[in-house]
């Protein structure tokens, strides 16, 4: 059965980073994960896990300038050592916190390059992941992200995910499957993911076209939840949304689909 989470960077922001994992244990998670984990210790994390019984089951590996508007690092040419070192800094977490796995964000294009060294660069350092990550038992998941809100990623549908997890060829690397994003790139959610269950690693899920919670958009997540619940995939399910009011009266979807995930 699969294992339901929630998103401590986008959710409960309405208090510190700190004190989000007593409310998600409040509102009866047993799972979290953070996007960006590395302005608390890995002593003030393991600290807020023990004492509100959770497990983090995913974070971010560093990606530079990437979410103030800039390139990031996995697909930038001339950025490779500063992934080098982002990626090891990832493993650390990961590691000391029994993360069991780390998602890479690919980055832009730069308005200056073409796109296939940048595709070379981002294969080369998904390599490279694979590798630092699958050493420490941590699974590496890469991401689509649409580019509405996100101009130039370098990955945004399926189709170019498969493409790189042909160029990287290493059965370790899963896709992170975030619904709001395939719904944004046109894409069929749950045809999505019926065919691609085997390659994903993570699942993520906001409404679309606003990405608040579940029940304020044009995604069918009756159907999703239905067809997840019976279907082979034992991974994460992740809440990862922008509450259309305040956090803690945005989970109606949580008591409607997961009466019995935590």
């Amino acid at each position: 059965m699969s294992k339901l989470a929630v998103n401590l960077s986008m959710i409960f922001t309405e208090v510190p980073l700190i004190e989000r994992f007593a409310l998600a244990r409040k509102h009866g998670f047993d799972h979290v994960e953070i996007q960006f984990p590395y302005e608390l210790s890995v002593e003030q994390i393991r600290t807020q896990l023990e004492q509100h019984h959770l497990s983090l089951c995913l974070i971010n590996a560093p990606a530079g300038d990437l979410m103030q508007g800039g390139l990031g690092l996995a697909g930038i040419p001339g950025r490779e050592r500063e992934f080098f070192h982002g990626i090891q800094q990832a493993a650390r977490y990961a590691t000391l916190l029994n993360v069991p796995s780390v998602n890479i964000l690919s980055g832009k294009q730069p308005y200056d390059a073409d796109l296939l060294p940048c595709l070379e660069v981002l294969s080369k350092n998904l390599k490279l992941a694979c590798h630092v990550l699958t050493d420490y038992h941590v699974q590496p998941v890469f991401e689509m992200v649409n580019g509405t809100d996100m101009p130039r990623f370098l990955i945004q549908n399926i189709a170019q995910a498969q493409d790189m997890l042909d160029a990287v060829n290493n059965p370790a690397l899963k896709i992170q499957y975030d619904c709001y994003h395939m719904a944004m790139m046109g894409e069929d959610v749950l045809e999505g993911l019926q065919e691609n269950i085997t390659q994903i690693g993570h699942i993520q899920f906001a409404d679309c076209p606003n990405r608040h919670e579940p029940n304020t958009g044009s995604i069918a997540y009756d159907k999703i939840f239905y067809w997840l619940k019976h279907s082979s995939y034992q991974g994460y399910i992740a809440a990862e949304y922008k509450p259309s009011n305040h956090s803690e009266q945005s989970f109606g979807w949580k008591t409607q689909f997961f009466a019995n995930i935590s």
